[in-house]
């Protein structure tokens, strides 16, 4: 009883300062996250002369949650819809921010004498733009509507995809000390395989369940059933050995394509609030004003270094990437801070204890900073560009000109399918169906040693248990397996009509696109087997026994054939209607 007590009064004082503090900044026209910030250093036990909080450790259980729902609430601001429009753009803009500010971040730090743990650390919490603070300034600028805040969007949706890979690649680094490119090509290509069957499984059952249950009109139903994905998604990333944060923001992203999505947001609105607040009033905690004076020249290099390579990173690739000088300036201005993510990677330093003390009060000053800059930059964005335009040299803005010609002119005029969307097409439901059937016997791979114990109460031998394990994924997969060789066969025949023309091949011609048509997806095939064997080595049966497997597997699949095809058709167009079906407002 004691100790509720203690945590009621340590939540009072928090909350009670918290308000005071914000409506404070709100009068001051400032962000409210900066009161939250500075009311953690005003009860913080850097702070004199009395120590508010004597519970800490309950404090920052708190405060992690709060880093739970802000990564949820960024997932739910995921749209794959939006992100398809601005697609490209956004890829190539995000990513030469992220590359060139994290370069930036690190020399900075060896300049300034840091070890290289602390130095790559700062360069990832650089990277990292605040959807948080940019989408309240868009929205208080009344911008929020506007074509280029559509596409910072997109940039912010990229950013924190990659921010997801970045934490896992840190969490990797930090703990061996080094990463090889093979195993930063392999710890990619398990996160992307795991974002991709998650997406596609959860969109495919989560919306569906949300919307059943919200016919019951009942909000705390629907609030209860939205935690319960949540933190059960949580859990099962956590037991896959990710972070808690990237099952936080994919189980956002997944409902965010339900049609109640404006109603889930309310609801979870408060709860968000709540959390979130103590999430940042934890970050005060941790700031040592003193620290801040003794680092006050990092400090002001590193803000200016975040403004000024955030508008040229940026900006400069979402010029490359066919947009005019006006749209890029006002994107790159409109990023030129860091925020939540920032204070998750220094979180995620201090807790693998490979980051020096000083990083994380530096990351919350420079934040600090550059979100007061956020609202004068993008006004500023305009007037600039303007005076740019006034000063560039004529033979400068002739080559700009013409390199946006350029970009426009391999823009196709119609608005029908060309080849290559075609093959992108194909090839993407080739790559997902694919990393359904990866996922499937992966999981096969990691239940087998539960499944074993079961198992031998049936099947004495090791070798009868590997045959009833890859056999039944065999099963399960083959709808995927199937539609794989149907794309397969579409891919063939679209290369073989476009690479092999009469003109050439004459009397011949049809015998060749046959012959390629044929073969590729036979071939294509064998490496499917191939890597399936490979992800399936800790289940693989003898080979005598997998070649019996296989033969019944093709039996099987003549009578099943039809029903594979039907069953795989009937989820694709039930993943087309969760993206087309209108949400509410």
């Amino acid at each position: 009883m004691h100790h509720a007590i203690g945590f009621i009064q340590d939540l009072a004082v928090i909350m009670a300062i918290a308000g005071v503090v914000t409506v404070l900044f709100h009068r001051l026209r400032q962000p409210v996250v900066l009161g939250y910030i500075v009311a953690g250093v005003i009860i913080g036990p850097y702070t004199p002369p009395f120590n508010l909080i004597h519970d800490e450790q309950t404090i920052q259980t708190l405060g992690e949650l709060g880093v739970v729902f802000l990564m949820f609430s960024l997932g739910l601001e995921f749209s794959l819809r939006k992100l398809f429009k601005v697609g490209a753009t956004a890829f190539v803009a995000a990513l030469s921010e992220i590359v060139l500010m994290i370069w930036i971040g690190y020399e900075i730090g060896r300049w300034f004498g840091w070890n290289a743990m602390d130095s790559l650390f700062l360069g990832a919490m650089l990277a990292i733009s605040s959807t948080t603070i940019i989408v309240k300034a868009l929205s208080e600028l009344g911008m929020k509507g506007e074509g280029f805040a559509q596409l910072v969007f997109g940039i912010l949706i990229v950013e924190d995809i990659l921010a997801i890979a970045m934490l896992v690649l840190l969490s990797g680094i930090a703990q061996t000390g080094s990463v090889s490119a093979g195993i930063a090509v392999v710890t990619l290509g398990k996160l992307l395989l795991f974002m991709t069957v998650s997406l596609v499984v959860g969109i495919l059952t989560v919306p569906r369940a949300l919307n059943y249950v919200a016919r019951a009109k009942s909000d705390e139903m629907l609030l209860v059933t939205v935690l319960g994905f949540c933190f059960g998604f949580c859990l099962l990333v956590v037991k896959l050995d990710y972070s808690i944060a990237l099952g936080a923001f994919l189980i956002g992203a997944i409902m965010a394509e339900s049609k109640n999505l404006a109603r889930i947001e309310h609801l979870i609105a408060p709860v968000r609030d709540m959390f979130s607040a103590i999430f940042f009033v934890t970050i005060g905690l941790l700031l040592n004003p003193a620290v801040l004076v003794d680092y006050a020249w990092p400090i002001a290099v590193i803000t200016v270094a975040v403004v000024l390579g955030k508008i040229v990173s940026c900006g400069l690739g979402t010029f490359l990437a066919g947009k005019d000088g006006r749209t890029a300036m006002r994107v790159g201005m409109s990023v030129a801070q860091i925020g939540e993510f920032s204070f998750i990677i220094a979180s995620l330093g201090l807790s693998l204890k490979v980051t020096s003390s000083f990083l994380y009060p530096i990351a919350v000053a420079v934040s600090a900073l550059t979100t007061l800059f956020t609202p004068y930059l993008m006004r500023a964005a305009d007037p600039l560009t303007m005076r740019l335009a006034r000063a560039m040299p004529a033979p400068l803005a002739n080559t700009f000109g013409l390199y946006s010609q350029w970009l426009a002119s391999l823009t196709p005029a119609s608005g029908g399918p060309t080849l290559f969307s075609m093959t992108k097409r194909i090839v993407l439901q080739i790559a997902v169906n694919l990393a359904l059937v990866a996922a499937i016997f992966l999981g096969a791979s990691y239940a087998a040693p539960f499944a074993s114990a079961h198992l031998a109460r049936w099947l004495e031998t090791d070798n009868t248990q590997r045959v009833v394990l890859w056999g039944a994924a065999l099963i399960v997969a083959l709808p995927f397996l199937v539609a794989v060789y149907r794309k397969l066969e579409s891919l063939a025949l679209l290369l073989a009509e476009v690479s092999v023309q009469p003109a050439k091949a004459g009397r011949f011609t049809r015998a060749i696109r046959s012959a390629i048509s044929g073969l590729i997806p036979i071939v294509a095939m064998f490496g499917v087997f191939l890597l399936v064997a490979a992800l399936s080595g800790g289940i693989l049966p003898p080979f005598g026994l997998m070649i019996g497997v296989l033969l019944c597997a093709a039996l099987l699949l003549t009578v099943l054939w039809r029903w594979c095809v039907k069953i795989h058709a009937t989820m694709q167009i039930a993943l087309r209607e969760t993206f087309e079906e209108p949400r509410d407002h």
